[in-house]
């Protein structure tokens, strides 16, 4: 699914020789779930086919360094890509609000560096934390005992957690205010409208972002209430109600790429196209 965003964005982009601030953001938003996702699955197979092969110096951190790099710039780049929506759609006659409205082309690339910043700075904490915490003890005696002792979070994984939540809050509440301020432009949108008689093509952009962002919101909700969960149950001896929940994790960046392909007409567009093709 990512692989089809990149594929369809980078032929635009070889075509036109330019890419809009919406399909860089879409780009790079789709990229790092491709390496987040395809990290993952180095990860879990790893973990299940050849576990002891954790103990190798710098592996496990490494992979742990990587995975959280790109699962921090994947939740930043959704919630601009949220934030931009809003900025774009949304008819407010606030002077700041204008301002961000005609120059947040010129902020997209920031936003973006900001993000990878973000994603960076984690990236090394996870990195370091996870050095004090591979291999604390060598002596496996099997591999469920050592699947046991990846799923369990150790003491000193606790601040790794928090500083994920951390992640997830502000990257949620950056959702969660952009669907707002989109909801109250929406139904002041809606009312001038009626006042007036006229139907407008504004309103159907306003519909449009609204169900993309709304739908963001939702799986970020979802999203959100699962990583307090591993919180709740990663350090219990519930392994399968941990796996369940690192799997559904592992799933929702798959999940809303989906929402992205049939939010965006382009990638609608190619993608019918395509499954057009497929049946014939």
């Amino acid at each position: 699914i990512n692989a089809f965003i990149l594929c369809v964005l980078c032929i635009g982009w070889v075509k036109k020789k330019t890419l809009n601030s919406n399909e860089k953001i879409l780009l790079l938003l789709g990229c790092s779930r491709f390496w987040y996702l395809g990290i993952s699955w180095v990860y879990s197979f790893l973990l299940i086919i050849h576990p002891y092969h954790f103990c190798v110096p710098l592996l496990l951190e490494s992979l742990a360094g990587i995975q959280s790099f790109f699962d921090c710039s994947n939740l930043w780049f959704s919630a601009c890509l949220c934030v931009f929506y809003c900025i774009k759609i949304a008819s407010f006659r606030y002077s700041f609000f204008i301002y961000l409205k005609v120059k947040i082309d010129r902020i997209v690339p920031w936003l973006m560096l900001g993000s990878v910043l973000l994603a960076f700075i984690f990236s090394i904490l996870v990195y370091h934390i996870s050095n004090e915490t591979q291999c604390s003890s060598h002596n496996y005696s099997s591999q469920g005992y050592y699947l046991k002792h990846i799923i369990r979070v150790d003491e000193h994984l606790v601040p790794i957690f928090f500083f994920i939540g951390f992640v997830f809050s502000t990257s949620l509440t950056a959702v969660v205010f952009s669907a707002l301020f989109l909801l109250f432009s929406l139904w002041l949108h809606k009312r001038k409208m009626q006042t007036n008689s006229m139907n407008s093509l504004s309103m159907d952009a306003h519909i449009k972002a609204m169900k993309s962002i709304l739908s963001f919101l939702v799986m970020y909700i979802i999203n959100y209430i699962f990583f307090i969960l591993t919180l709740i149950y990663a350090r219990k001896k519930e392994n399968h109600i941990a796996f369940f929940i690192f799997a559904f994790l592992y799933a929702f960046p798959g999940v809303h790429s989906i929402i992205l392909i049939f939010s965006n007409p382009k990638l609608e567009k190619t993608l019918i196209r395509i499954l057009s093709c497929v049946k014939c």
